[in-house]
C-alpha cells in the first residue's frame, strides 16, 4: 500500500517543477514494481503487469499471455529436440524471419484461449490476475529504484524537447553556468545550452553567473542527452532583437528580407513593410534613434545599417552601399556581377574600413561588387593598392 497523500504531493511536484506528466511518473513506478515482482517471484519468461490503483493506493498484479497459432509461432514438441534450421531466404535474397517458438509463460494457443474467452482472436492478450506480493528482496527493490529512475528522466528528456522545440528560433535567457574550452554552458532552467565559442561575438567576455541573451537555433537529441545550441552571431537574433524592440516587426507589418552581418562589428539590415503606411525603416530606427540603440547595446556596440529594400536590383545595390553615394550601377546578369562608379571622394565609404562596407553590401545583395572611381583609378585601402576587381569580389551569399 502507497501513502497517497505523500505519493500525490511528490506527482504535482515533479509535473510542476520538471513538467513530467503525473501519468509518466504512475507508469514508471507501476514498471518498477513489475519488474521487482518478476525478479523475486516470476518464473522465467513470464510477462508481468502491475497496475497501481490511485484511489486506494493498493497494487494488483498479472500475466499477460499473447493468443497465437502456427501462423505467429512454431510449436516444439515436450522433450523434442529442436532441429536447427538453416538461414532461407526469398526470392529476392532477403532473410526470411524465423517465427519465434511458442513460449507457454508468454503464449496461449487460440484453442486454448477460447474455453476462457469466446470472442478471442490471433494477437489478443489476455491477463491472469497474480498473488499480491509486499515483501521483496534487496536486489529487487535495487532494481524497481533504476527503473523509477530512468523512466523519469525519459519522460523528463521528452518534456525538455517538448518545451525547447516550440522555442527553438527564439530568443533565450539564461545564466552563465561555466566556461569550458571556449565554449559557454548557459543555465536555462530546466535544462542547459551551449554557447560555442564560433557563435559568440568577437571580443565580449562573460563571468560565471552573469545574465545572457541568445538565440535558440537548435535542439538536438542524441543518446548522450539533449543538446540546446545557442548564437549570438547568427543574423538571426540580430532580427529577434529588433521583433523585440519594434511592434511592427513582431507582428509581420515590417518584415526582414536580407540581412548581413560581421557580428559584434557591423550589420546591414534590409527591411520591407506590408503596409503602405507604415516606414521601415523608422519603424527600427525609433524615436530619436532608441530602438536601434537598444539593439546595439546588446550587441556590443555593433554598428547597424538599415536600409529599405527595393526589387530593383540597381537601386538596392545603390542602398545597400550606403553611406556612399554612387554615380552608376552597370549590372552583368550572366555573372551576376554588378560594377559601380563612384567618385573618388566616395570610394573610401563605399569601400569601408577592410573592405567591409562593399563585403556585407555584397552580402546583402546577393550580387558581386567591383567598385572603381569615376577616373578609372585602382581602389586603395589600409591594406595598400588593389585593383578593383580584386578588393570586392569576396565569395558573397545573400542572408536570408
Amino acid at each position: 500500500m502507497f501513502d497517497l497523500k505523500v505519493m500525490n504531493s511528490v506527482l504535482g511536484e515533479l509535473e510542476e517543477e520538471r513538467g513530467i506528466p503525473r501519468a509518466k511518473v504512475i507508469e514508471a513506478i507501476e514498471a518498477a514494481l513489475a519488474t521487482a515482482y518478476k525478479k523475486e517471484y516470476a518464473k522465467r519468461g513470464q510477462i508481468i503487469r502491475a497496475t497501481l490503483d490511485m484511489d486506494s493506493g493498493s497494487t494488483e498484479f498479472s500475466q499477460v499471455k499473447e493468443v497465437v497459432d502456427d501462423t505467429t509461432v512454431r510449436f516444439v514438441e515436450e522433450g523434442a529436440e529442436e532441429e536447427v534450421q538453416e538461414q532461407q531466404y526469398d526470392e529476392e535474397g532477403n532473410p526470411i524471419l524465423l517465427l519465434p517458438r511458442f513460449n507457454p509463460e508468454q503464449h496461449i494457443t487460440i484453442e486454448d484461449a477460447k474455453f476462457i474467452k469466446r470472442d478471442a482472436k490471433v494477437g489478443d492478450e489476455l491477463v491472469f490476475p497474480l498473488e499480491m506480493k509486499d515483501d521483496y528482496g534487496r536486489i529487487a527493490a535495487q532494481t524497481a529504484k533504476q527503473v523509477i529512475i530512468q523512466k523519469i528522466r525519459e519522460a523528463e528528456k521528452v518534456s525538455v524537447v517538448a518545451e525547447f522545440g516550440q522555442r527553438a528560433g527564439s530568443i533565450v535567457t539564461g545564466t552563465v553556468q561555466r566556461m569550458e574550452r571556449g565554449n559557454i554552458y548557459v543555465d536555462l532552467g530546466r535544462a542547459t545550452g551551449i554557447l560555442p565559442y564560433d557563435e559568440q561575438i568577437p571580443g565580449e567576455r562573460y563571468r560565471q553567473g552573469e545574465r545572457i541573451r541568445a538565440l535558440l537555433y537548435q535542439v538536438e537529441e542524441s543518446p548522450r542527452g539533449i543538446y540546446l545550441r545557442l548564437s549570438r552571431a547568427n543574423p538571426q537574433f540580430l532580427a529577434k532583437l529588433f521583433e523585440m524592440e519594434a511592434p511592427e516587426a513582431a507582428h509581420g507589418t515590417v518584415v526582414f528580407k536580407a540581412i548581413a552581418r560581421e557580428a559584434g562589428s557591423r550589420s546591414k539590415v534590409a527591411v520591407a513593410s506590408t503596409d503602405p503606411h507604415v516606414d521601415p525603416v523608422g519603424s527600427l530606427v525609433g524615436q530619436r534613434g532608441v530602438r536601434v540603440s537598444t539593439v546595439t547595446s546588446e550587441l556590443g556596440g555593433e554598428k547597424i545599417d538599415i536600409i529599405e529594400w527595393n526589387e530593383d536590383p540597381k537601386a538596392f545595390i545603390e542602398e545597400a552601399l550606403s553611406p556612399a553615394r554612387i554615380t552608376s550601377v552597370d549590372l552583368d546578369e550572366a555573372e551576376h556581377k554588378a560594377s559601380i562608379k563612384v567618385a573618388e571622394d566616395q570610394q573610401s565609404l563605399a569601400i569601408g574600413r577592410g573592405g567591409q562596407n562593399v563585403r556585407l553590401a555584397a552580402k546583402l545583395t546577393g550580387w558581386r561588387i567591383d567598385i572603381q572611381s569615376t577616373r578609372g583609378d585602382t581602389i586603395a585601402d589600409e591594406q595598400g593598392e588593389v585593383p578593383a576587381d580584386e578588393a570586392a569580389t569576396d565569395e558573397n551569399i545573400a542572408v536570408e
